[in-house]
């Protein structure tokens, strides 16, 4: 089973919450696509932020999960995001993250978020997440 197929099947145990999917994972990136519906637009049409936001939340968490394996106790410490274009309310979110730094205790990265088929992002989110300390098994 490919690692992406792996974090599907993991964020559909974990997070059944979670309705995006993770179409990419390759060396310190991702790429996840969220499929809109009404309960995602603001008054006016307009996709809400809150729903960007959890785009690139989740981009940065599943290319993260790439880098380090299914660790579910990686939590986010720090996002930012810049709304920089009104998205299509009729077109899917896509949100392609790139790791800037891996250490070892933290890691940063950074998203953008396009409508489907659009050049220009959305969005533009840079993210920490903590990466809890490996624990070896006592016997």
């Amino acid at each position: 089973m490919d690692i992406t197929t792996q974090i599907n099947s993991f964020l559909k145990k974990d997070f059944p919450q979670v309705t995006s999917i993770v179409e990419d994972i390759g060396p310190q990136s991702a790429r996840v696509r969220h499929q809109l519906g009404e309960g995602d637009l603001r008054p006016g049409g307009t996709v809400s932020g809150p729903v960007m936001f959890a785009v690139a939340d989740l981009a940065l968490y599943v290319a993260i999960l790439g880098e380090i394996g299914l660790v579910p106790l990686a939590v986010t410490t720090n996002l930012n995001i810049n709304f920089l274009n009104k998205p299509s309310a009729d077109k899917d979110l896509i949100g392609e993250c790139r790791l800037i730094k891996v250490g070892k205790a933290l890691i940063i990265g950074d998203v953008f978020i396009y409508s489907e088929g659009q050049e220009q992002p959305v969005a533009h989110a840079t993210g920490t997440y903590a990466i809890p300390p490996k624990r070896e098994n006592s016997a």
